[in-house]
């Protein structure tokens, strides 16, 4: 009797070890850009420029022979109150300077204080060490230039790192 409540107590641990919640991976919606479609008017009401945004996919460990993948979150955000700016190029090219994606092919709108992101998973490789963004954008002459921003993160058993790079206007 003695020895058959030490099992069930033992099975009861074991069972109550188990892991009883489960993460599911809810994904965010895809932007569509489609729905973003806008037309953007050359004219003397607007300013235009460009954005250089730095993006670590890699980044080195211990050495330059052992890498840590990161996940990336690339935020294309309208500080402006008011007004809406407007995107037409959000282009992503890898350490070597070699395009790896497009992700705009024709302007885009960013209502008055929105935020668009743009997710690169852990598992993508392709921007490596040294890869970056380069944004084109117009803003009415009233309002103040897009933010453009990158936050990277990875985490692996106990330990997490992550950091963080803001865009610089380059025209």
């Amino acid at each position: 009797m003695k020895y058959s409540l030490i099992v069930v107590v033992c099975i009861c641990c074991l069972l109550s070890c188990n892991e009883t919640t489960k993460q599911t991976e809810d994904p965010l919606p895809s932007i569509n850009w489609k729905a973003r479609k806008t037309t953007v008017f050359a004219d003397s009401t607007f300013v235009t420029g460009a954005t250089y945004l730095s993006v670590y996919s890699q980044i080195y460990s211990l050495t330059e022979h052992r890498t840590h993948n990161l996940t990336a979150t690339v935020s294309m955000r309208n500080v402006s109150p008011t007004d809406t700016v407007y995107i037409d190029k959000a282009d992503f090219y890898d350490t070597h300077g070699d395009l790896v994606n497009s992700y705009i092919e024709f302007p885009v709108y960013l209502k008055p204080l929105e935020t668009l992101e743009i997710v690169i998973k852990e598992s993508d490789k392709s921007g490596g060490t040294g890869g970056n963004f380069i944004f084109n954008w117009h803003v009415p002459k009233t309002t103040h230039d897009p933010l453009f921003e990158a936050v990277m993160i990875s985490t692996m058993g106990q330990q997490g790192l992550s950091f963080s790079t803001e865009g610089k206007r380059i025209e």
